[in-house]
């Protein structure tokens, strides 16, 4: 069996490797796994704002409406909303149109289950192995059982009174800037900060359907730090394209990663006994240097596979209920069923409002290991990554760090790349670390290439 599913759902460039036509095999693929039991669904679809999403959007409902199931189309709204009001309007299943933090060009799909959680790699497997299988057993209903579609006008304003009501943020005179990414949470994420804010500056909150993370957002937080330092304003978030993840910036313009603001939070939940197990999840990108601030405040710490999922898997199997990235998909089980950047940007604003302190005093306590990661573009990640040439030279590596540092090198989940990563605290060792990889793997694709093999 194979999946057509990497780490976040179906990715690609849209229009070449993530078609119409593929959009409307996993419309009625999803609904027919997803809806068992059920004749009508119905099925949350939500998007962000890219330009493709309109060809995609009407492919994935003309696949959902010809399994017979319904939709209720919640428009452009981030990905966490759809989980959530997958739980709230009582559907069988969720789905998202979103490429995340990717460029324009490339979009993607993605289902939550009725429980609002991502699906397990079985489930995703049973729906890729039903499109090679060229849908059969998927029925084609006529007339009145042929499924609907139902515009959810307030989808917005439903999940902003959810994440208010959530995490109320108490008022302290805070002055905060968000970076909107020109994504899905231009609208949600100032209308929840003005619930409690007064002086709240939104940046990058124009979407026109080909600007979305371009320049902006977590993966270019540079135009938020330089807003927050000129504004005066005490902190600053940078969401991505659909708000699952978000980054913080402190007073002084200095870029707080999810590393640091899962060391914050661990800290201010375990105070208030939300930290059942007094354990964080993390993946293997995280900084050592995490792992070694929350040991020394007496927290345990997991360690899974790169993705929010895997963190998420591990979170329901050890009944631990918080964790996340370095790049900052947080997860908070008692607050939502997937990762929420706007929720995590309200509980650092809480935190830093009841503990009445900046957000770089209470992050000060995590020393950042120096870390270096590139991403080398490879024609076949997969044979890249199965090469014995490579697996020695990450053993050699990790023998010349040994006591020092690490070294990880994973493919893409979402990406035709290979990322190279190493920790050191001598910065000319680490830099020659990943040289050496980085020329490792590059020597391996051309070999993979000139092989086909």
């Amino acid at each position: 069996m194979s999946t057509i599913f990497g780490t976040d759902g179906v990715r690609g460039v849209a229009n070449h490797d993530l078609t119409a036509e593929l959009a409307f095999m996993l419309g009625r693929a999803g609904a027919h796994v997803l809806a068992r039991g059920s004749r009508r669904g119905p099925v949350v679809i939500g998007r962000d704002t890219r330009i493709s999403g309109d060809m995609l959007e009407a492919a994935l409902k003309a696949g959902i409406l010809s399994a017979g199931m319904d939709v209720l189309d919640a428009g452009v709204v981030p990905t966490p909303a759809v989980a959530f009001l997958t739980r709230d309007l009582g559907a069988v299943a969720g789905a998202v149109i979103s490429a995340s933090h990717n460029p324009v060009e490339d979009n993607g799909i993605k289902f939550f289950g009725a429980n609002g959680y991502k699906l397990s790699d079985d489930l995703e497997e049973e729906i890729s192995d039903l499109i090679a299988e060229r849908l059969t057993g998927v029925t084609s209903p006529v007339g009145s059982l042929i499924g609907r579609v139902y515009r959810v006008e307030d989808a917005v304003a439903r999940y902003v009174d959810y994440a208010a009501s959530r995490v109320p943020v108490p008022a302290a005179g805070l002055k905060v800037v968000v970076d909107c990414a020109n994504g899905a949470a231009f609208l949600a994420a100032p209308a929840v900060l003005k619930r409690f804010l007064s002086g709240v500056a939104a940046i990058n909150d124009s979407p026109d359907g080909v600007n979305i993370n371009r320049r902006c957002g977590s993966t270019h937080p540079e135009e938020l730090c330089k807003t927050v330092v000129e504004t005066g304003a005490d902190l600053g978030f940078a969401l991505d394209g659909d708000a699952d993840r978000v980054l913080a910036c402190d007073c002084r313009g200095r870029l707080v990663d999810g590393d640091r603001i899962m060391y914050l939070l661990a800290r201010y939940f375990r105070e208030r006994d939300l930290l059942p197990l007094d354990t964080v999840v993390v993946t293997v990108m995280s900084n050592l240097g995490l792992h070694l601030a929350l040991r020394q405040d007496g927290l345990s710490v997991r360690e899974t596979r790169v993705g929010d999922r895997y963190v998420l898997e591990d979170l329901l199997h050890t009944g631990a209920r918080f964790g996340g990235e370095q790049s900052g998909h947080i997860i908070h089980l008692d607050f939502n069923t997937t990762g929420d950047g706007i929720l995590t940007m309200l509980h650092v604003i809480k935190a830093v409002a009841e503990l009445g302190r900046p957000l770089d005093a209470l992050v000060e306590g995590m020393e950042r290991l120096p870390q270096m990661m590139e991403n080398v573009p490879v024609t076949d990640k997969t044979a890249v990554m199965a090469s014995g040439v490579l697996a020695a030279a990450v053993e050699r590596q990790e023998e010349v760090l040994a006591g020092q540092g690490r070294v990880l090198v994973r493919p893409s989940g979402t990406e035709p790349l290979v990322r190279v990563m190493a920790e050191a605290r001598d910065e000319d060792l680490l830099r020659l670390v990943v040289a050496e990889l980085v020329e490792v793997v590059r020597n391996t694709d051309r070999e993979v290439v000139r092989t086909g093999n």
